[in-house]
Order: structure tokens, then C-alpha cells, then sequence
């Protein structure tokens, strides 16, 4: 049943809808089954004209719909044909005139009639039939399904940087998460170590902190490094400074482990920076050049983009729309001159990705030595930075103009703009889905596991044009049977497991699409009521078992906050409130006392707490957590600063200087921070990982 139209709608005429509906843009969507909105008449049009489509006028649709009409009407193949293994020919090939005459030549090479019996892969197909039309298309064979996880397992959950050791520089690093990984799996039993984003930060006066709003996803940030671990830092010439480094770095931890500081991401970079600057000088060994050199033909022109911004970035600012004209271009003459005149810098940083890219994949080999069937889980996030490297490199691919965001729902009257550029569904599926294969193939080198964050974009994505509320977007549709075969190839390649993080409002399908192909969905406990019948919280045996069920997330509270109601006393002091502080603690004690009801009526709290809740906070987390076991759940998370009793949330979302977001440290139940030395020792963490033992 269609609502009224909102004050934002316009009617949109036939032609206009028509032509949308041909590019993937919809003209309404459905906050809730029995409501339908109209998005502007202006938000789809913006959407056209970043897919290259002129719909300024009436004049303009109609002949950009004849001529849409006609190439559907005259092309035999779309840009990219999926083909499931074991399941049937897909539609655009038995759709086919008869007579139709087919080629592949498989990704290595070979060139085959037909398409029977195809090896897994990324193939290109040709059509000629017999009317004269001949047709190319990327043809993906994969997999009808992802990798399973191998049985049930319970794992960590941490934000790298806040995870300090007595050996880091002020921030978690990766040799932090290899030694957590090897306790984690030797002596708590645990299969996986999931972890916030580590892809490569814009630079700047200060750094964005937000590890969802990186310059660039397909190469790591180096700031992530163990400076220490690096084999040539023990040749490097210049010992003195190096130790001058390491003192200071030795101060910044203890300004934050010792004397409350927050983490300052661009101080320990600075001192990393210059530490590598003396470790690069060093030659490397005839294997650890053989290795290199086989990274850089792995990553190839991608890693030379990278590379190339890094160092323009440097003398001309870390917004490359600022830069001079003919350097925002990529392959620009005058960038070619530039990479040559920066070339000791590109080969700074291309080094520097390298580095990184390989203690990443010890950190997984650490962990998978531990015994943990999984090992590390790496964190996807859903875009890009505008003045990154990636949104520099690949600027063909990205929607000009647009930002991802989210339309208004319950819990956001106003929308949500997130400010990452999308790509455009047309030029991903010219190109085969190039950049979005190049990605996970890269991502996979090191992860057991990768985490989507809001994998519903692989499905349609919310494009908000520059200038307008997040309320004028519209919804804007990819291939996601051809986003899900790929990632299907990629993850079954590197043998890995995917989680898709799907909280909050999923399209009608979605879930039971990605469950259908192996991938795992995201249960949070708080979220988990029978919306559709009482309200109540679900019982275990109703959560499903294709997921990663956990107590909380790097955006909610933190288990002791949501017990005692310190949360509601946060988001107070900030004045974040949109009703009464009353109100607030009202519902959130009701809510905390009815999850707590459950957990006592199924025999899980030891001893029940006689006061009111969070009175005995840590047996209730306890049982917070033997709940999770009872349901049917493939991996359970535990949050790690619930171990020890940690009130703050890493990230407040509506906030942005109010809060020190993604800052941080690991910290007890009395605010003091725990070093990773002193966390593996804490009885109360060890009472808990022995429950999900």
C-alpha cells in the first residue's frame, strides 16, 4: 500500500521512471512493508547524470530512453554473464537466438567453443549470431557457495589501535595482533581475531580517525607496523637515531598507557615515518628482493597509483582535487613527469605497502600456527575517501557528484550522508568488476575471514548528490548476482569465510540471498527481539545459525555500559538526547531487565543478581555470553574490552569532536588502560573466555 508522497516528492513522469528503472535508479523505496516513498524527481536525475545520462528535460529523456531501448534491444550479451557451478545456464545465454555461436577464452588463455565444463574463473566469452550480431561479455564461473566455517568457533573482537603493548609506539600494532593471536588461540581456545579496518588513512593536520573513511581499501596503512619487526631495521646505519625514535615512541605510549592520553595516530606515524626512512636506505637481501619484486608485478599499476599519490601528496596536500590540473589526472603527462621527478618517494611508499602487506600475513600465519581455524578477520568498509588515492586512481569508476549514505529510518529522522564516493554500477561491469575483484584478491592475501561492512551495498547503495540532505537520494542498483560470484571465486580461492555485517534496514531477499550463498549474516543481541510478534527478546533457538552473533559492536556500547545504564549518561552529558534523560533510562533499564529475565528463566546467570541490574555486572556478562552459545550461531564474538569491563564505546556515531572516536585505548572498568601484557593476565577476561571454552 503506497503513503502519501513526503514534502520532498515529486511526481515523476512515465518516461522519466522508465528510463530510471533501465539504469538501476529507483524512483520510490520502502522504508517498511506497508510504506512506500517517493525520492525526488532531482535526486534522480542527478543519479542519471552520474551514470553519464542526460534526463534534463523532457527532450533529453526521451531520446536518452530511445536510445537505451535500442541498445538493450540490439546487444546479445550483457556486460557480465554469471554462471553458478552445478545450477543452470544462466538466463542471458539460453536467451540466445538458436544458432548462436559461442567462444571463451579463459582467464588463462585457452580458447574453447562453448561453455560447457569450464574451469572457476573470470573468463571472456564472445557471441556471434546468426542475424550478424556479435556480443562480449566477462563470463564469472564460480562456486554456488563461499567456504563454510570448519565447525563453531568463538573469537575476539578488537579496534587494533587501542590494543597497546609495552613494545608498541602509542598505538596497537601488528605485531600487538600477531602475539594477541597466538594467546588467543594457544590458551583460550579461540578460532578468529577480528579487527577494524586496517586500510591505508587520507594523511593530513590531524588524520582522520575514522578507519571506515580510508584514501585507499586495497592497500594497508603503514602507520600499522612494527617498526622493530622489519628484517632490515637490524642493518640500518644510523643507530643513534633509531634510538632516539624508540624513546620517544616509548613516551607516547606512556603518555597513554600511564597518564590518560588519547591515541595520537599522527605523532606515532611521524616517528614511524622517519624510523622507515632510515630502514628503507638498507639494501635488501637477493630473497627479499626476489619477494618484493614479486609484489610489485602482483599489484602492478594499482600499487604504482598508490604509490604515485602518496608522493604527490607530500609536496602538493592530501586533497588531490587541489592539486595542479594536470596532476588530477592520473595518467596525465605531467604525472608521468612527476612519478619520474618523485620516483625515490614512490618507491618509498610502494616499499612501505610491501612491508606491511607481509606482516599482515605473518600476524594470520601466527594465528593459524595457534591452532585458530580461522585466524584474522579483516574489515571491508563500504567506500573510499573523495581526496584518496583510490578515488584519485580510479576516477572513471566513481560516481561524480554522489556519496553513499542511508535514507531516513527509525533511528534517523534526517538520513545519513557518509561522504564515500560510489561506484558507478555501469563502468564496474565494463570493466568486469575489475577493481572490486583486484580489492578482494588483494584483501584475501592475509585474511582468514573478511568482515562487509554493509554488505547490502553489493545489492543497491543510497547515492546522496553533493549539496542535498540525505533525505533527496535515491537508491541505485549494482549486479549483485555478479558481485556475489566473484566474491564466491575470490573467497573459495584463498579459502576464507565472509561475514556480512546486514543490521539495520535490509531490502526484502538480501539476507536470504547472501545466506543462500554461503555468506554469514550479523546478530547482535540488543537487536534481537520477534519484531513481528511481541517485541521480546528472541530466545535462542529462533536466532539463525548462518551468522556472527555477538553482545555488542565497535558503534554500540560496551556490555557493562548497557547493564549499568552509563550509556544513557554519556549520550546525556553530550547533550545527544532527542527526549527526556528520564525517559531514556527508563527504557533502557526495561530493555536490560527484560534480556536479563530471559537469561535467568534459561538457567544462565550462576548466581542472579539480587540488585538492580549491572549490581553483579560480571557474572551477568558471563551469562550474556552463555546465551550466545545456546544459539545456533557459527561464530560467536566476544567483544575484548567486555573482558575487562570497559565502559566506553570506541565510536559514537553523531558525534565527531565531542567524542574522541577511534582514540581510544583498551581500558578496565575504572578507565585506567590495560596493556596487552597485563590483559592477557586479567582474571576477569580469562573467567570469561573460559565460559565459551
Amino acid at each position: 500500500m503506497a503513503a502519501a508522497p513526503d514534502e520532498h516528492s515529486d511526481e515523476h513522469p512515465a518516461d522519466l521512471a522508465r528510463l530510471a528503472e533501465l539504469h538501476g535508479v529507483a524512483t520510490t523505496y520502502r522504508p517498511a512493508p506497508d510504506r512506500t516513498v517517493q525520492v525526488p524527481a532531482s535526486a534522480v536525475t542527478a543519479a542519471l547524470a552520474a551514470l553519464g545520462v542526460d534526463a534534463a528535460g523532457p527532450d533529453a529523456v526521451r531520446a536518452a530512453l530511445a536510445a537505451r531501448e535500442r541498445e538493450l534491444r540490439e546487444r546479445l550479451l550483457p556486460p557480465t554473464v554469471v554462471q553458478w557451478s552445478g545450477e543452470e545456464p544462466p538466463a542471458a545465454l539460453t536467451a540466445l537466438p538458436a544458432g548462436t555461436r559461442l567462444r571463451v577464452r579463459t582467464e588463462d588463455g585457452e580458447e574453447r567453443d562453448g561453455t560447457g565444463d569450464l574451469p572457476l574463473g573470470v573468463h571472456r566469452l564472445t557471441a556471434a549470431a546468426p542475424d550478424g550480431r556479435t556480443g562480449e561479455a566477462c563470463l564469472v564461473v564460480a562456486p554456488d557457495r563461499l567456504p563454510a566455517p570448519h565447525g563453531r568457533s568463538y573469537g575476539l573482537l578488537v579496534q587494533l589501535y587501542s590494543l597497546l603493548s609495552r613494545r608498541s609506539w602509542g598505538m596497537g600494532d601488528l605485531a600487538d595482533l600477531a602475539e594477541l593471536a597466538g594467546w588467543a588461540g594457544r590458551t583460550a581456545g579461540a578460532g578468529f581475531v577480528q579487527v577494524n579496518p586496517l586500510h591505508a588513512a587520507v594523511p593530513g593536520a590531524p588524520t582522520d580517525p575514522s578507519p571506515y573513511r580510508p584514501s585507499s581499501r586495497r592497500f594497508p596503512d603503514p602507520v600499522h607496523l612494527r617498526i622493530e619487526d622489519v628484517p632490515e631495521y637490524a642493518y640500518a646505519e644510523d643507530r643513534e637515531r633509531l634510538g632516539e625514535l624508540l624513546e620517544r615512541a616509548g613516551r607516547l605510549r606512556a603518555d597513554v598507557l600511564d597518564k590518560g592520553a588519547l591515541i595520537d595516530r599522527d605523532a606515532v606515524w611521524e616517528l614511524k615515518r622517519e624510523a622507515l626512512e632510515l630502514v628503507a636506505r638498507v639494501p635488501l637481501g637477493p630473497g627479499r628482493q626476489a619477494a618484493y619484486d614479486a609484489f610489485r608485478a602482483a599489484h602492478g599499476q594499482a600499487l604504482d597509483d598508490h604509490a604515485t599519490w602518496c608522493a604527490l601528496a607530500e609536496v602538493h596536500g592530501s586533497d588531490w582535487h587541489r592539486w595542479p590540473d594536470g596532476l588530477r589526472d592520473p595518467r596525465s603527462a605531467a604525472t608521468v613527469r612527476a612519478r619520474g621527478e618523485l620516483a625515490d618517494r614512490v618507491e618509498f611508499h610502494t616499499r612501505l605497502a610491501w612491508l606491511t602487506d607481509g606482516q599482515l600475513r605473518a600476524a594470520q600465519r601466527a594465528a593459524r600456527e595457534a591452532g585458530m581455524p580461522v585466524g584474522i578477520v579483516h574489515d571491508l568498509a563500504v567506500g573510499v575517501h573523495p581526496a584518496g588515492a583510490d578515488a584519485w586512481a580510479q576516477q572513471d569508476v566513481f560516481a561524480a557528484g554522489m556519496s553513499v549514505g542511508a535514507p531516513p529510518d527509525a533511528f534517523n529522522a534526517r538520513g545519513q550522508d557518509w561522504g564515500l564516493p560510489p561506484w558507478r554500477p555501469d563502468r564496474l561491469a565494463a570493466t568486469g568488476h575489475a577493481p572490486y575483484r583486484d580489492l578482494l584478491r588483494a584483501l584475501f592475501r592475509y585474511a582468514g575471514a573478511l568482515r562487509i561492512d554493509h554488505v547490502m551495498g553489493l545489492f543497491r547503495l543510497w547515492w546522496v548528490p553533493q549539496g542535498s540532505p540525505p533525505t533527496d537520494g535515491t537508491y541505485v542498483r549494482y549486479d549483485a548476482d555478479a558481485m556475489l560470484a566473484i566474491l564466491a571465486l575470490e573467497a573459495s580461492r584463498a579459502g576464507a569465510v565472509v561475514i556480512g555485517e546486514d543490521l539495520g534496514t535490509v531490502e526484502p531477499g538480501v539476507r536470504e540471498t547472501l545466506q543462500r550463498r554461503g555468506v554469514l549474516g550479523t546478530s547482535v543481541l540488543w537487536f534481537e527481539r520477534d519484531w513481528e510478534g511481541d517485541g521480546r527478546p528472541l530466545p535462542p533457538e529462533r536466532w539463525r545459525a548462518d551468522c556472527l552473533a555477538t553482545a555488542t559492536t565497535h558503534d554500540l556500547p560496551p556490555t557493562a555500559a548497557r547493564l549499568t545504564g552509563d550509556h544513557v549518561e554519556l549520550r546525556d552529558r553530550l547533550g545527544l538526547l532527542t527526549r527526556s534523560a528520564a525517559e531514556e533510562r527508563a527504557e533502557a533499564a526495561a530493555d536490560t531487565a527484560e534480556w536479563l529475565a530471559l537469561l535467568g528463566s534459561l538457567g544462565l546467570l550462576d548466581s542472579p543478581a539480587a540488585g538492580p541490574p549491572g549490581s553483579d555486572e560480571e557474572e551477568e556478562i558471563r551469562a550474556v555470553h552463555r546465551f550466545l552459545l545456546r544459539t545456533p550461531a557459527r561464530l560467536i564474538g566476544v567483544w575484548l574490552p567486555d573482558g575487562i569491563g570497559d565502559r566506553r564505546p570506541q565510536n559514537l556515531p553523531g558525534t565527531w569532536d565531542q567524542y574522541p572516536n577511534w582514540r581510544l585505548p583498551l581500558a578496565g572498568a575504572d578507565g585506567r588502560p590495560v596493556p596487552l601484557e597485563d590483559l592477557v593476565a586479567s582474571p576477569r577476561l580469562r573467567a570469561l573466555l573460559e565460559v565459551l571454552r
